[in-house]
Parts: C-alpha cells; sequence; structure tokens
C-alpha cells in the first residue's frame, strides 16, 4: 500500500497520482493517494465516470476477505484518457463499459460452458479496482469485453452491464420458457435487478416479487412486478393464485441462507428449478429434505458470475431500450464518502449506491 508520503514524493518527482479507496482490514477503509497506472502493451486507462457499490463488495469488506491495500469496485464506466501500444478501437475520449473478469475461453471448463469457473476468469483486469480515480484495464478485457458507449445509453445504465450479466445468466440456466412464471426473493437493489432482466429477456415471463418490506413491494409494482407478498403464507397464497395452484417455474433466491432455500423449494412448481444468487452466512448449511428435491425432479443451481456471452445480450438489450436499470440508482456520491456510503447501506437506507471520482479528482 502507497501512503501519502510516498504519493507526495511521487508528485514531487513528476510522477502523476491519483485517489483510491483501499482496504485497511476487516471492513476499515481510507481515501488515500497513488501513484497514477501507466497503460502498456494492448492496455487502456479508464477516468472513472461512476462505479457501482456491489453486494460483493460489502461482502469482502464484512468477512475480512479482501487484503489490506485491496482496491474493491468492478461495476465501471469510465473515459478512455490513455491508450497504450497496439490498442485499436479505442480513442481517448470514448465512454467505456468493461467488466474485470475475461475467461480464456479454451480450457475444459470453457468449452463446456462453464466460463465462470475458468481458473482464468478469476484474475482482476483492473488495477487497481474501480473504487479509483483512474483504472488499467488490463489488455484480455480491451480486447474481449470492453464496450464503447452509444450516445442514447446513460452511465447509470451501462454501469449495470456486469451484474444484469450475473442476472442473465442464472436466468438462463433456469431454462424458463415463452410465458413462464419466476418468484423473485428480495427486493433489493439485486432481487429488482432480477425483476427487470426477467420482464426483458424472456418473452412474457410472470414475476413475483417476495419481500417483507412494504415499501420495496410497491418499487417492485411501479418496476413491472404482476405481483409482490410478504414471505410466508401470502407469498405461497399469491403463487398459487398466479400459477393456478401449481408453482412456478423458477425461484431466484437473492438473500441467501438455508431458510430462503426451502421458502423457494416450496414456491417451485413439480420440475421447477431454484436459483441460488446469493452468499450464504459463513458455515451456512442446507437443511431441506431431500425427497422434496428428488421425487418431484426440482432443481437447485448456483450461478456465480456472468460471462462474455450474458455481457454482449445484457449490452444489447440496454442498447434497445429493452432493458434500463438505471431507476435502481438511489444514491450517486464522491468516492470520498465512500463510510457515508456503507453506513446507508447496512441500515437500509440506499438501494443502489454510485460513486463518482473523488473531489480532488473531479477538480484536476
Amino acid at each position: 500500500m502507497v501512503s501519502l508520503v510516498q504519493a507526495h514524493a511521487s508528485r514531487q518527482s513528476g510522477q502523476a497520482s491519483h485517489r483510491v479507496v483501499a482496504c485497511l482490514g476487516g471492513d476499515q477503509t481510507v481515501l488515500e493517494e497513488r501513484p497514477t497506472p501507466v497503460p502498456g502493451k494492448g492496455e487502456i486507462l479508464l477516468g472513472l465516470r461512476v462505479v457501482g457499490f456491489c453486494g460483493t463488495d460489502l461482502f469482502k469488506l464484512d468477512s475480512d476477505s479482501a487484503g489490506v491495500g485491496t482496491v474493491l469496485g468492478h461495476e465501471l464506466v469510465g473515459d478512455v484518457i490513455a491508450l497504450g501500444p497496439g490498442v485499436s478501437g479505442f480513442a481517448e475520449g470514448d465512454r467505456v463499459v468493461v467488466p474485470h473478469h475475461v475467461p480464456c475461453g479454451e480450457c475444459h471448463l470453457c468449452n463446456c460452458g462453464n466460463e465462470t469457473m475458468c481458473d482464468v476468469f478469476r484474475e482482476n483486469l483492473f488495477e487497481p479496482g474501480a473504487f479509483a480515480d483512474t483504472i488499467l484495464i488490463k489488455s484480455r478485457a480491451v480486447t474481449f469485453a470492453a464496450r464503447r458507449l452509444p450516445d442514447h445509453m446513460s452511465d447509470e445504465a451501462a454501469v449495470f452491464m456486469e451484474p444484469a450479466a450475473c442476472v442473465l445468466r442464472g436466468v438462463h440456466r433456469a431454462g424458463i420458457e415463452t410465458g413462464g412464471s419466476a418468484v423473485v426473493l428480495g427486493a433489493g437493489s439485486m432481487g429488482l435487478l432480477h425483476l427487470l432482466v426477467l420482464r426483458a429477456a424472456p418473452p412474457d415471463c410472470r414475476v413475483i416479487v417476495v419481500d417483507p418490506v412494504a415499501e420495496r413491494r410497491a418499487l417492485a409494482e411501479k418496476l413491472g412486478a404482476q405481483y409482490t407478498a410478504a414471505p410466508g403464507e401470502d407469498a405461497a397464497g399469491a403463487v398459487r393464485a398466479a400459477t393456478d395452484g401449481l408453482g412456478v417455474d423458477a425461484v431466484f433466491d437473492t438473500v441467501g441462507g438455508n431458510q430462503t432455500l426451502e421458502a423457494g423449494l416450496e414456491l417451485t412448481r413439480q420440475g421447477g428449478t431454484v436459483v441460488l444468487f446469493a452468499h450464504a452466512p459463513d458455515g451456512g448449511k442446507a437443511g431441506f429434505d431431500l425427497n422434496n428435491l428428488f421425487k418431484y425432479e426440482r432443481r437447485l443451481i448456483g450461478t456465480y458470475s456472468g460471462a462474455i456471452k450474458e455481457q454482449a445480450e445484457i449490452f444489447d438489450l440496454m442498447d434497445k431500450g429493452a432493458l434500463d436499470p438505471s431507476p435502481l440508482v438511489s444514491h450517486k456520491m464522491p468516492l470520498d464518502d465512500f463510510e457515508q456510503a456503507l453506513s446507508l447501506v447496512r441500515n437500509h437506507q440506499a438501494l443502489k449506491i454510485l460513486f463518482t471520482p473523488s473531489r480532488a479528482g473531479a477538480e484536476a
């Protein structure tokens, strides 16, 4: 980790610097100054426009799984401010959206359609991370995954390309057919993003959103949910009414843990699917009746991330106007206010927070 003294020395020597939100261990962070990365062959340097605060970022802070000095952040839209040697297809000033993971495309896992399990996929292709005023994008991401934004696509919509692709992968794996039905457990930002993707991708999908908070259920209805319900018997009744008593084709669990898993199994039809899309508590164990899965040919699957093909499909949906996740953005604030954002999220006072450059970065 570069200290402020070291950063000051770099300025004295003429080396450019920028500000980043760095992890200090546990859930502690600091806004610190570091030397600005310099793009090498095939790389580009982006100036931050917006970066989304993701549930995974919060999980890493709360679980103390981010090493000291780590810069989190991966839902990125930025302006090209420098090009490394050999870069084609981009120019300075382009607005770009780019994910931080790209598979190799050649290994057994990639060839089997499990690209998100590829060892290469797990490499972070951002330096240092997207909670920074400037972000270096490594060559594999530039070549295979970065996309120049059309004028009609807002930053607030484009920043959802990566998380919406994660959602779409689960939707595809659930195998929902035309006119199908789905339950989304949880109406936080990712639950509501599931709602929007389900409304945009599978033809004529009926969506029921389940959440204990009335205000979030009302927002889900505003965003297109055909039905909303509180957990428990209210949800069971809504599913029975919407499916003639059969149960839904798929349940998407955006909450995590054994309790919502069991609820999801009860809400699916025979032959239906439960998709796990959330971290369980550390050491969490499933405790459902196995025969409820076996005898009724239900499926239980996990979905971890989204690959290039899902990103391309989401980008196309946003480009055509079929998908616009921007209404999910509740707050925009500079990187300086990262601790305030943490407080808002933990106290359930924010839906989706986007960070903009630090105040010093914006003035530079």
